[in-house]
């Protein structure tokens, strides 16, 4: 167990909502669509052919949705700082102490416009962790750095952070 693990103040853990995978169904079924009207009107093509595209099909969205299923941010606030990691990517959690802080508050963001989408996004703000939603803790790095922590209980992770400053 890591030091201050037992002692845990705030703790989110976020996933990637059903709207990812109801888009990607709408995909699979569009392209299973396609391939049987591409079948239908090019009798030239083989069904091998016609047997790879349905199984990619189907095949690849589901990777990508079990792959979206295992996503998700977790992030902790101990008596020792903050904790925060994007699992798969992050195996251990990215500590942010006290010291290593300007400064942080609860915000509202637009996730497209300032970050380019939900995930682990560099964009014109800095940094960004997120999952859904519009809400979160932006914090100002010792370096100058900004990382956006996506939340859906931004104001209890503010004053979570606010309980350790």
């Amino acid at each position: 167990m890591m030091d201050g693990e037992d002692d845990v103040i705030f703790s989110e853990v976020q996933r990637f909502g059903l709207w990812f995978q109801v888009m990607l169904l709408g995909a699979v079924a569009g392209a299973v669509a396609a391939a049987f009207l591409w079948k239908s009107q090019a009798e030239v093509v083989g069904w091998a052919v016609f047997a790879v595209i349905v199984v990619f099909a189907v095949i690849v969205p589901a990777v990508i949705s079990g792959f979206l299923l295992m996503l998700r941010l977790e992030t902790e606030v101990r008596s020792d700082g903050l904790y925060v990691r994007f699992f798969p990517f992050h195996r251990c959690y990215k500590r942010f102490g006290r010291a290593d802080l300007q400064e942080y508050y609860a915000c509202e963001y637009r996730p497209i416009h300032d970050y380019g989408g939900w995930g682990i996004k560099y964009g014109k703000k800095g940094k960004a962790y997120n999952v859904s939603g519009k809400e979160g803790v932006q914090l100002v790095l010792s370096g100058g750095k900004h990382l956006l922590i996506g939340s859906q209980r931004a104001g209890e992770l503010a004053e979570a952070m606010d309980s350790i400053a």
